[in-house]
């Protein structure tokens, strides 16, 4: 079979896995659809954590820009990985044993205050559009390849599947097909490294082959790549060019930034003790582990093929991969001397080709020539990444709405199934904006969700540090503390990634700092906005602050239940 059969075959399958999941655990309570009842198991908790944490910037956008940037790309593994194991070691427990919904809530509770609930439901719908738009990007980027229909026809059919599962099975659901999408992602992402590494090196881990000699030349394969690197006029991929500053911002704000994701927050309000939570938490590290440690080598056996493949061919002999990708639009040839050859090189008055970084892990099997099962199975992986981070997302963004504002705000009375309803409503809203901004993406997949951890590090992060760790922290300087951060992040994003308020390129950023590294200067200036304020205001009540105490004493705490 071809590989758009392939690819048609297995989308077919895993959507009526997913389908079929959502249908058997439909929510039927609020319970059910803001955190499953709170009953799911560690190890499914784990297994569903690390499906939500790897979206497709972790599948398709993190090996790409590893592959683009080469060291400089490494700041995004640091800062995804660092910031998991900071929020499971530094959050997770004590958020569980305070036992709300969602993080407006805890936010609205701790600061006994429905405006501090409010700016937080503000922060919440602005980090998950973000975020949403890289997710719908990548669905889109896989539709458009391998199933051969436009981008923007892509995120519709992906807009229809999350919302169907979202929806129907709400937190319930998508725990459950969480499992099943980390199971296909992680196989997907696997199998083709493993491939290649054999290919290269003649090791089955690819871990160690990045590492290894490459089979019949008697030289090192990252010797190698940086050999062909510097041929082409790049710098040597295993060195870096980027700011120390920046590199230090991006990691620092891609790290505080995972400890403030509201998505992947709630994830542990699912289990049923705080010990679960911990358990889980840990389950999803060595999940997330497994694919986060492969992907700088499956960028460096995807930089060696493709240099090998294009440079100085003729475009006419070019494989068709190369003339089908050209047709989405994200690998253009440009022939500026007509001579038929492919000339990529560092120099932008010479180089002729343009490669997008998201599809280096979708078209790297392609171009080591693997079998088309494996091609198509990597596309069937990218959509489960996507999906999975999607519709936690979309979980997060209707919650938000139906729970924090109106059940919370404006009509504490309403019923559990008339909030139940205005939670899909809500989600129904939320896709379709989500859609558009994956038609419409600020930028490639991964430099699109940086900018979603930079405005959580820049509102969530200091809130809860401080709402768990300082009982003297009052409403008044969270809500000012939380108000700065996002509205300066946002200044900086609007400036520089859209060209507003008189914005400019990288020479002009401050101090050296990229849009995507500023989140960690907007969590500073949160911080000090917040103890600040909170110095010269009032402090909390005694009830607030011994509930404060409470969530920070052990004892007891692998009963406390939500509440």
């Amino acid at each position: 079979m071809d590989v758009q059969t392939w690819t048609l075959l297995l989308v077919i399958i895993t959507f009526s896995l997913y389908i079929g999941i959502a249908i058997w655990s439909r929510a039927t309570s609020t319970r059910d659809f803001y955190v499953a009842g709170g009953g799911v198991p560690p190890l499914a908790n784990g297994l569903a954590t690390a499906a939500d944490w790897m979206s497709a910037a972790s599948f398709l956008g993190m090996a790409g820009i590893i592959s683009v940037l080469g060291y400089d790309g490494s700041v995004y593994l640091m800062g995804w990985t660092g910031g998991y194991v900071l929020l499971a070691l530094l959050l997770a427990p004590y958020l569980r044993k305070f036992g709300k919904f969602t993080v407006p809530d805890f936010i609205g509770d701790r600061y006994y205050s429905n405006v501090a609930r409010t700016v937080a439901v503000i922060c919440a719908l602005l980090v998950s559009f973000t975020y949403v738009a890289g997710q719908m990007r990548g669905v889109g980027l896989v539709f458009s390849r391998f199933l051969e229909v436009p981008v923007h026809v892509g995120v519709i059919i992906g807009m229809i599947i999350v919302l169907f599962y979202a929806v129907l099975g709400g937190m319930k659901g998508i725990t459950y097909t969480q499992v099943a999408q980390y199971c296909v992602l992680i196989f997907a992402f696997m199998v083709p490294a493993i491939f290649i590494s054999l290919q290269m090196t003649g090791t089955v881990i690819p871990q160690i082959g990045m590492g290894g000699e490459v089979l019949g030349e008697n030289i090192n394969l990252l010797d190698k790549l940086n050999g062909l690197s510097v041929e082409l006029g790049f710098d040597k991929y295993t060195d870096g060019s980027k700011p120390m500053i920046d590199v230090f911002f991006i990691t620092a704000a891609l790290m505080v930034g995972t400890a403030g994701l509201p998505h992947v927050i709630v994830r542990f309000f699912t289990v049923p003790k705080v010990k679960d939570a911990r358990k889980s938490a840990g389950y999803a590290l060595l999940f997330i582990a497994l694919l986060y440690t492969t992907a700088p080598a499956v960028a460096v056996f995807a930089r060696i093929n493709l240099i090998e493949t294009v440079s100085e061919q003729k475009y006419e002999d070019m494989p068709p991969w190369f003339f089908k990708w050209e047709t989405t639009e994200l690998i253009r040839f440009d022939d500026k001397n007509a001579d038929g050859r492919i000339q990529y090189v560092a120099d932008p008055d010479l180089n002729e080709l343009t490669v997008d970084p998201d599809i280096t892990v979708l078209a790297n099997p392609e171009i080591a020539n693997l079998p088309n099962w494996v091609i198509a199975l990597v596309a069937a992986g990218g959509l489960a990444a996507a999906l999975s981070t999607a519709a936690g997302l979309l979980l997060v963004i209707s919650t938000s709405v139906s729970h924090d504002l109106i059940k919370k705000q404006l009509r504490p009375t309403i019923s559990d199934k008339g909030e139940l309803i205005i939670a899909r409503f809500s989600a129904v809203i939320a896709v379709v904006v989500a859609g558009y901004f994956g038609i419409n993406p600020p930028d490639f997949v991964a430099a699109t969700v940086a900018l979603a951890f930079g405005l959580a590090a820049a509102s969530f992060f200091p809130a809860i540090i401080l709402g768990i760790f300082y009982k003297k922290m009052n409403k008044e300087g969270a809500i000012s503390g939380m108000t700065v951060g996002i509205l300066s992040m946002l200044f900086y994003m609007l400036k520089f990634k859209f060209d507003m308020f008189g914005g400019g390129g990288p020479s002009d950023w401050w101090m050296g700092i990229s849009p995507e590294g500023f989140g960690t200067v907007a969590m500073m200036l949160n911080f000090i906005v917040s103890l600040t304020v909170a110095n010269f205001t009032a402090d909390p009540p005694e009830r607030v602050q011994e509930m404060v105490e409470d969530i920070r004493i052990p004892k007891g705490s692998s009963e406390a239940q939500i509440h």
